[in-house]
């Protein structure tokens, strides 16, 4: 099995903004990513093996898990505000009904393929006790969140193949250095009749509004060709090949992920008001949001860490409710670039029975954004 960890990066892609695409007039953190916001690190296990029949159970493999740190210190032990929302329920997402009501995310967070929640939920609960010997004994039970997109047009599903070692993997190689495209949880998804998977990006507000971070991640794995959107150029339609159309996966009922750090003090209250506002991002793209999509958003907050026994957060600690309309439009661009990396990113693969889902073409896209600047 072919393993790669979170120090691969696929030089022939591009991403977005450097095919001269500029999304929004919010000026990106240095890396561009998630872990522009202090202490907030990302890993990968990707699992690649096998080609040809589908064998249930057997292969081929196209999977991963991809997991977030919000900081490196015991999650368990010193939670950071949260908040959930689902924009269409068609998951199998685990543990945001206790973020929900408790404002609190005590684990990493977790993301993986639809039938391997069960299997990343149980290593991640050992990886929680190992940590904290008293949890569920003399502490309270812990709360993995584990989230998903289904895999299926290119992986063996039925297989499950994700296992302990590969999520413990995936923290421990977490890092700022967040890898794109066809890794992690992202390797066997498609979205938009292409190949897609991780995607990254952030943006830095100006010091009059706090000079604060929002970061962004999304698993894609969503929407129709012929609906693509990039910076308000239709590219699906523009892309048009009626060869390739007839061939390309169906992504309609498809699902994304959206995670949303910040370093901006806020309640689980507020960070619901910025996890409310990724549709905004996603809607620029071209997604309707289609019945059969499971799109689920985790934000948090990184300022100020909360103590498990003290669990002390008050007014006096939050931004002022009417500042948030610069982190909304924050939230809005990174959620659009993000997903607009994940495609430019990800590399034409193959899969299982033969299904090939192609990367989006680079040189074709580039001539497009330059026609339409």
């Amino acid at each position: 099995m072919y393993q790669i960890g979170g120090e691969v990066s696929f030089m022939a892609r591009k991403r977005v903004r450097e095919l001269g695409l500029v999304i929004g007039s919010g000026t990106p953190g240095p890396r561009n990513a998630i872990s522009d916001v202090p202490g907030v690190k990302v890993g990968h296990t990707t699992l690649i093996e096998g080609e040809g029949k589908l064998v249930p159970g057997a292969g081929p493999i196209r999977t991963g898990v991809t997991a977030i740190l919000p900081h490196g210190g015991n999650l368990y032990d010193e939670p950071v505000g949260a908040a959930a929302h689902v924009i269409n329920g068609f998951g199998k997402a685990t543990g945001l009904a206790q973020v929900a009501e408790l404002g609190v995310l005590e684990a990493p967070i977790l993301i993986t393929s639809t039938l391997n929640v069960g299997l990343v939920w149980d290593a991640a609960v050992q990886y929680l006790i190992d940590q904290n010997p008293e949890a569920a004994i003399s502490s309270p039970t812990p709360n993995p969140v584990v989230l998903e997109c289904h895999d299926g047009f290119l992986n063996d599903a039925q297989g499950r193949h994700v296992r302990q070692q590969h999520v413990l993997s995936s923290i421990e190689k977490c890092s700022t250095k967040v890898v794109e495209g066809c890794v992690g949880a992202g390797t066997g998804m498609t979205a938009y009749g292409y190949k897609s998977g991780i995607g990254t990006a952030s943006r830095r507000l100006a010091k009059k509004h706090g000079a604060h971070t929002v970061g962004c991640l999304v698993v894609l794995n969503c929407g129709r060709r012929g609906d693509l959107i990039m910076g308000g150029i239709p590219v699906g339609k523009l892309l048009k090949d009626p060869q390739t159309d007839r061939m390309c996966p169906r992504g309609e009922d498809g699902s994304i992920i959206v995670i949303l750090g910040t370093d901006a003090p806020l309640s689980s209250r507020q960070l619901g008001r910025l996890a409310r506002r990724a549709v905004v991002g996603i809607g620029r793209t071209g997604s309707v949001v289609s019945h059969g999509s499971g799109d689920f958003v985790v934000a948090f907050s990184t300022v100020p860490r909360i103590s498990r026994q003290k669990r002390i957060f008050t007014t006096r600690d939050q931004l002022p409710d009417k500042l948030l309309t610069p982190l909304f439009a924050a939230v809005a661009e990174a959620t659009e670039e993000a997903i607009l990396n994940a495609l430019c990113m990800a590399e034409s693969m193959e899969g299982r029975d033969g299904n090939l889902a192609e990367a989006i073409p680079i040189d074709r896209l580039r001539h497009l954004i330059e026609r339409f600047k």
